[in-house]
């Protein structure tokens, strides 16, 4: 069985514990883009983007088998780290557990704190995409 969206954010927490400035977190989550398989270009288009954020941002889902996968990309490497982060908690998710799900990593691992408000908005944009995906599939 795969890892609830608690289990996967407990582990976020934990690596980012590891890390002890924010030169070293914010290198950890460019190398988490860096990770993400390439993004489909027929999906590059507006139904996927994602509306809110400076940098361009693309989402889209699957549904398999009842449960979310997502592929993600953005023009940016901070920004597709954050996407990344994002959809490693929501992928393989059942939809009703991705548009019930609080997000305390965030807070946890000091995302909210440390990004400039623009990123900070684009990071919450992230986040209501995917949970408005859950909640139509």
């Amino acid at each position: 069985m795969s890892k609830s969206i608690e289990e996967i954010q407990k582990e976020i927490i934990a690596e980012f514990s590891d890390l002890t400035d924010w030169e070293e977190k914010f290198q950890y989550l460019i190398e988490l883009g860096e990770e993400l398989p390439p993004y489909p270009d027929e999906k590059r288009t507006e139904e996927y983007i994602v509306p809110g954020c400076q940098s361009r941002v693309w989402v889209a889902p699957k549904l398999e088998a009842g449960r979310l996968e997502f592929d993600a990309d953005s023009d940016t490497a901070l920004t597709k780290g954050l996407i990344a982060i994002l959809i490693r908690v929501f992928s393989g998710q059942s939809p009703k557990d991705i548009a019930d799900a609080s997000l305390n990593f965030i807070e946890e691992v000091g995302l909210a704190k440390f990004l400039s408000i623009s990123r900070r908005n684009g990071l919450f944009s992230m986040v209501q995409k995917l949970k408005g995906y859950a909640e139509k599939a």
